[in-house]
């Protein structure tokens, strides 16, 4: 018997049980459609999360940690054959900073793939508007350099903020979501509390919105002198100096040059949030996990239609294997009808599931600041290769799942199957 026979053979076993073939199709087929979603949507999310990163954080940082020590200016005693020097003389309430950042600005200019530089200074504030209090962080800014590293410019709401903040020394950007809880507009006039109990009134000039909840809620721009101020710094110091690099996946390289140049901790995006982007992906893995169960119960069902089809034609298996058919060809006819149920069920189930995608693309729904990122709609990014795993893992299902009763089948005895020892 050749291979077109058991096909033909296979096609008639599941054509005289149209019903029950039909609903295990559809088992599959739920569980592809679900599938292509949950894909869909984990891929959107945690791409959403990363181009969102990427277009509000620098795609480098280098921080006040010095790995390279400076050349020692501060000695203190000399003896024959012994030196004394204090390596750390910082306070407790002392900021750590880079000092005369121009000269660490000059020292990573060799890094052809850096696009923009910019300095700050974080300062952790609270902002007062009359009987209103929250707190936030004014990252100390020069505006014309920090227009492009971030997104800042593009995610502003007033567009001329950033000219208005550079004209305006006691200037102020607020996030929309820090200038609601603040109950603030442009031209008002809060008060930045520093810890040092210090107070600096500030104007309002304008208003940003990232997308990140937390970052519109907590953060302001503020100028970089009226931050050192506020620090109690030196001119020339500041926390941080925020890149933009021409290559975002390139970052990491790019940072571990940048060290090296500079001497100071440098990180790239990517490493400085790796427990948000991880949270999204091991979150994507566990949904895909308990979905793919769907599939497991569909595999259950393609396995009891074969049980049941495999009863019901015990007494044609034993006249086939009498008349000389080997049990593997017995076994590949059963499985050969677990392929076409998982085949009609994928070739169901993708469409089904690339509908859903599309309705689900099409919802939209009022903006929430309850979670990280502002949006008013599911992301999701439909490739063809979600289609092409889906398929190729609903067929494998199908298939596994009536291998062992077409195993059972094949062990028949023609013998016991005449004698009335197995029946259905």
């Amino acid at each position: 018997m050749n291979f077109r026979d058991q096909v033909g053979i296979a096609f008639v076993h599941l054509r005289e049980r149209k019903r029950q073939t039909i609903l295990t199709a559809l088992g599959v087929a739920v569980g592809s459609a679900m599938l292509v979603t949950t894909i869909s949507v984990s891929r959107g999310s945690s791409s959403n999360v990363i181009a969102k990163i990427i277009d509000t954080a620098p795609h480098v940082v280098i921080s006040a940690e010095r790995l390279v020590p400076l050349a020692p200016d501060n000695l203190v005693g000399q003896r024959e054959g012994r030196i004394a020097l204090v390596t750390k003389n910082i306070t407790q309430n002392e900021q750590v900073v880079i000092k005369n950042y121009a000269e660490v600005v000059k020292s990573i200019q060799p890094a052809e793939e850096l696009l923009s530089i910019s300095p700050f200074v974080l300062s952790k504030v609270i902002g007062r508007n009359k009987s209103r209090f929250t707190p936030c962080v004014a990252r100390g800014i020069i505006p014309s350099l920090e227009a492009e590293i971030a997104g800042l410019k593009k995610n502003l709401l007033d567009p001329n903020a950033l000219g208005e903040l550079a004209a305006t020394p006691n200037g102020i950007v607020v996030g929309d979501l820090l200038a609601k809880k603040l109950a603030v507009g442009y031209r008002d006039r809060i008060v930045l509390v520093t810890r040092n109990s210090e107070e600096f009134p500030v104007v309002v000039v304008g208003r940003f919105s990232s997308g990140f909840n937390a970052k519109d809620e907590r953060e302001a721009y503020i100028n970089l002198s009226l931050a050192q101020r506020m620090e109690g710094i030196a001119a020339n110091s500041v926390s941080g100096i925020g890149l933009r690099t021409a290559q975002v996946d390139r970052a990491r390289y790019t940072a571990g040059r940048v060290q090296a140049l500079s001497g100071y901790k440098s990180e790239s995006w990517d490493e400085t949030n790796r427990n948000v982007i991880e949270f999204y992906n091991r979150n994507g893995v566990i949904t895909l996990v308990l979905v793919g169960f769907v599939f497991i119960v569909a595999g259950l069902g393609v396995s009891s239609v074969m049980t049941t089809v495999i009863l019901q034609k015990v007494k044609d298996i034993a006249i086939m294997r009498s008349m000389g058919m080997q049990s593997g060809s017995i076994t590949r006819i059963f499985m050969l009808e677990g392929l076409m149920i998982g085949i009609l069920g994928v070739l169901v189930g993708t469409p089904l599931g690339h509908l859903i995608c599309h309705l689900v693309e099409t919802i939209r729904f009022e903006a929430s600041t309850a979670g990280v990122i502002k949006s008013d709609r599911l992301n999701l990014i439909e490739g063809p290769e979600t289609h092409l795993i889906v398929i190729g893992f609903g067929i494998l299902i199908a298939v596994i799942s009536s291998w062992s009763p077409a195993r059972k089948a094949a062990r028949y005895m023609p013998v016991s199957i005449l004698r009335g020892e197995v029946g259905g």
